[in-house]
């Protein structure tokens, strides 16, 4: 068994995973990488279901260097990622959840991708398997993306190839103080703070799996725990970035994927006690956060929803959420030079709810350019013609003559 320094150590946090774990592992060994290349750091967090056995037979057994760690439950992802992460070896780390597998050419794609470009965050192209997967920003494979135009502030999970020099050099770990969100937390520092971020798009990296016994962490805990997870990622984003454009198209990110769902159909379920706790929570990341920029990048339904989250009026966002439940098409209304239009969404010109005409605004390509490519050209070609060939008013020979 190799000594050397591995190319990537493979963090995996484990908690009642059997039988996943089997294909989990299975998945690893079968790396087109090589075992000698790679290194597993596996920390049983409190598993009462065989997993921390299997994990030490396997070690016992296979041709890759692992490492198990056992450990009273800490109650969520980010302590076992954390001593993983303080075990690792490699010159990259990926966290690989235990439910989870990757695609055979994995590894060897993502490390060749990291030392080509030499990025600090290699993102592999990821699929659902019993679940949904994020799906924008797989559209193709780049050496470095731009962090605040792309798509890849939409997938904020672990589960990705990071240089472990960046990670120790800004000291960067999870933040065991979330319970959910944590992920997202420590990705985007990355990105943020990192040497650059490629994308693998043309081969399947990874395959995220839907557990059928309800334990993936993502489908538990509490409408507290994500009003967490926004506040720290609000925090991040404004720590980092100054206010502004890129500010802004960050801050879509947490507005639209963990708060803008605490204020979805559901609500209209909960009981006049918690829909107010969840407006009081909301209130100071709105104060803080929310504005003109965040707000035209979204649609005009999830704007509407979250204006009346800002304002306060927990009357206007049930009546909102109540008609928008039926879904009956708005009405467009309207539609200007520039091709803006507007849909005819709940409180639409309603004088009473006083809700501006810009919160239903829909930005679209103005007139000329839906044109074709061919009639495009022939108008840019009358424009330079006109400038150029400016008209002269003349008078006629009566004009001013009178006496």
């Amino acid at each position: 068994m190799s000594t050397s320094e591995p190319d990537v150590t493979v963090v995996v946090g484990a908690y009642e995973a059997m039988p996943y774990l089997v294909k989990c592992l299975e998945s690893v060994e079968a790396q087109t990488l090589g075992a000698e290349r790679i290194e597993i750091v596996a920390v049983d967090d409190g598993s009462t279901d065989g997993t921390g056995e299997y994990l030490e037979e396997f070690a016992a057994r296979s041709e890759i260097r692992t490492t198990v760690v056992r450990q009273k439950n800490s109650g969520g992802p980010s302590g076992p990622r954390n001593v993983g992460l303080g075990l690792a070896r490699g010159r990259y780390v990926f966290f690989l959840d235990a439910d989870d597998y990757f695609g055979e050419e994995a590894l060897e794609r993502m490390v060749a991708m990291g030392d080509r470009a030499g990025t600090d965050v290699v993102l592999g192209k990821v699929v659902g398997v019993n679940r949904g997967a994020p799906k924008s920003m797989w559209k193709k494979t780049v050496e470095r993306a731009d962090v605040f135009d792309s798509q890849i502030k939409f997938t904020l999970s672990a589960q990705k190839l990071f240089r472990r020099a960046l990670l120790e050099r800004l000291g960067i770990t999870f933040d065991e103080g979330l319970k959910t969100g944590e992920d997202a937390l420590f990705t985007l520092e990355t990105y943020l703070r990192g040497g650059g971020v490629s994308v693998i798009s043309d081969y399947t990296c990874y395959y995220l799996v839907g557990r059928d016994d309800g334990k993936h962490v993502t489908k538990s805990g509490s409408y507290l725990l994500r009003f967490d997870s926004a506040r720290a990622l609000m925090g991040l984003i404004a720590q980092y970035v100054p206010p502004g454009p890129q500010r802004d198209k960050l801050m879509v990110r947490p507005f639209v994927v963990t708060l803008l769902p605490q204020f979805g159909p559901g609500f209209l379920k909960q009981s006049a006690e918690v829909q107010q706790k969840r407006m009081d929570l909301a209130a100071p990341l709105m104060a803080a956060y929310w504005n003109p920029g965040v707000a035209r990048r979204l649609k005009p339904a999830e704007r509407l929803r979250l204006h009346c989250v800002a304002l306060g009026r927990t009357d206007l966002l049930t009546g909102a959420l109540t008609e928008l439940k039926k879904g009956k098409q708005p009405e467009r209304v309207g539609r200007g030079l520039n091709g803006t239009y507007h849909l005819a969404l709940p409180y639409f010109r309603d004088r009473s709810a006083g809700i501006p005409d810009h919160i239903y605004a829909v930005p679209c390509r103005p007139l000329w350019r839906r044109l074709p490519a061919a009639g495009r050209t022939r108008l840019r070609r009358l424009r330079k013609w006109a400038a150029a060939n400016p008209v002269q008013r003349v008078e006629s020979p009566s004009a001013g003559g009178r006496g």
